[in-house]
């Protein structure tokens, strides 16, 4: 298994713990949704579907999300077999993860569009595609290298069924809503405008600037006892 399952007689089911449960929740539901930020997505997706009708929309809406939805979901559930298969410490994925996130958090704060889920190329390839489902829209535009770490590091180590379980729901919860985004995106940007969407993105940028630097926190705190056990005793 890639987690421990502890037993209902087991689980200390204190006040102390369900408020534990409950603000882990929050931060992995705020975490995922930010990083993958509907609103951004949806001009995004307009401007890869010019002329298309509703119908073709809605169903390009639904493959995108549910490529989204399966490469996190395998991401979250498989994270510790990909550092076991090349030899990396969860540490050292803090750290990498951490930075990355927070180069993502700094294109928000600065109103870019992060080259770490789509570029001008990529949009540039999709024009002419007659399917941007897959890529650019589900990957990397959605399940980007950003929000693919924040689902491995989320449920930290050892990996437990208390904190698995948030992070698939906050990944369902955000794909849900990234659906009914990318549906009525036309919609939404009249809701929104580019102001609105602007200082959203500010916003999310501030919270996951917050996130990948705990994670680099607490990568470092990983890796100096690993660091100081490689030194050489006299």
């Amino acid at each position: 298994m890639f987690y421990k399952i502890k037993s209902y007689q087991k689980f200390p089911w204190g006040s102390h713990v369900l408020a534990e449960i409950l603000s882990f929740s929050i931060l992995c539901l705020t975490s995922v949704f930010f990083i993958v930020n509907p609103f951004s997505a949806a001009p995004v997706f307009l401007s890869l579907t010019p002329g298309w009708d509703h119908a073709a929309r809605k169903r390009a809406a639904l493959r995108s999300t549910l490529v989204a939805l399966c490469t996190l979901v395998l991401f979250s559930l498989t994270g510790t077999l990909i550092f076991k298969l090349f030899g990396i410490s969860i540490g050292a994925f803090r750290v990498a993860g951490g930075i990355l996130l927070l180069r993502v958090a700094m294109d928000m704060l600065h109103g870019r569009s992060s080259s770490t889920k789509s570029t001008a190329a990529d949009h540039e390839a999709a024009v002419d595609k007659d399917d941007i489902s897959v890529s650019p829209m589900g990957i990397p535009q959605l399940a980007g290298p950003g929000a693919i770490a924040t689902v491995i590091l989320l449920p930290g180590e050892p990996r437990e069924l208390w904190r698995i379980v948030p992070v698939l729901l906050a990944i369902l919860v955000t794909m849900l809503f990234t659906y009914f985004a990318l549906r009525g995106a036309d919609r939404l940007q009249r809701i929104i405008g580019q102001s609105g969407s602007r200082i959203m993105a500010k916003v999310m940028g501030l919270l996951i600037a917050a996130v990948s630097m705990q994670f680099v926190a607490t990568g470092v705190r990983d890796l100096i006892p690993l660091m100081l056990s490689k030194l050489p005793h006299p």
